[in-house]
């Protein structure tokens, strides 16, 4: 599994942005998966996960109702659409992957990261 997060940039407060991950190793199917993001000085965060195929989905309380997350089973990509961001969303967000179970910041793969930061 080779995890490749794209999307970032810098957005002022309220602007949206779509992260893209993709596995440049292969396959996603049958892997959850999820984005987990980590601000300076603080602790890892869990954003969004998904479930093989994509029927379940959950959110971490700061993102619930303002960030999606999707898959696309053919083009295995996992998306995060981010709506109304703040600028307490600034951190580096990483693509991670479980076959086991529901992504965590406990999980197996991960990304390089992307770099979000929200200005005010």
């Amino acid at each position: 599994v080779q995890l490749q997060a794209s999307g970032g940039g810098l957005v002022q407060a309220g602007d949206s942005l779509r992260l893209s991950c993709a596995n440049f190793g292969g396959t996603l199917s049958y892997y959850y998966m999820g984005w987990i993001r980590q601000a300076p000085g603080k602790e890892r965060e869990f954003v969004a996960g998904i479930s093989w195929p994509g029927t379940r989905k959950n959110y971490g309380n700061a993102v619930k109702g303002r960030f999606t997350i999707s898959r696309d089973n053919i083009k295995n990509t996992v998306d995060l659409q981010m709506n109304s961001l703040k600028p307490e969303d600034t951190a580096i967000y990483y693509c991670v992957a479980d076959r086991g179970g529901p992504a965590s910041t406990a999980a197996p793969f991960w990304g390089q990261g992307t770099q979000v930061t929200v200005s005010s």
